[in-house]
């Protein structure tokens, strides 16, 4: 797999949205993540930066914890009402508000939030904020 090593928070930006619609492509057409990683990091047309490779591999590993919480603390929705984009969102920043580390948590919130703002309805920031600042706040027990 071919990726390109990114820096600074504009890649990081760049990767998120990357990994989005990996991880979206792969949900409309059925396949794994990873299949539609490797199909993208070999066209390499954008190049896959590795904070990509990093946020799918992690919503994969951590899926089904992922998926659990989400529908656990998702008030009112199930994860097949949700929009797809809405979904996905959910899954990468669940990842890394969770499991990454060197990131800071409100720039995870802001940055899901800045992608489901663009590419979701009008109702989908705030819905995304609360759940990942939910997450924030309980982050010590859901790791566990």
């Amino acid at each position: 797999m071919t990726t390109v090593r990114g820096k600074g928070r504009q890649e990081r930006t760049q990767a998120r949205q990357r990994a989005l619609d990996i991880l979206f492509e792969a949900e409309a057409r059925a396949v794994s993540p990873l299949q539609v990683l490797d199909e993208r990091a070999k066209e390499a047309d954008p190049p896959v930066l590795e904070y990509t490779v990093t946020l799918v591999e992690g919503v994969v590993r951590h899926q089904d914890r992922i998926d659990e919480l989400i529908s656990t603390y998702a008030q009112g929705w199930t994860l097949d009402r949700m929009p797809a984009v809405d979904r996905n969102i959910l899954r990468a920043g669940t990842y890394e508000m969770l499991w990454s580390t060197d990131v800071p948590e409100n720039v995870v919130i802001s940055e899901w939030v800045r992608l489901a703002a663009e590419l979701s309805t009008d109702e989908s920031p705030h819905f995304v904020n609360g759940l990942l600042a939910r997450f924030k706040e309980l982050k010590p027990s859901l790791t566990i």
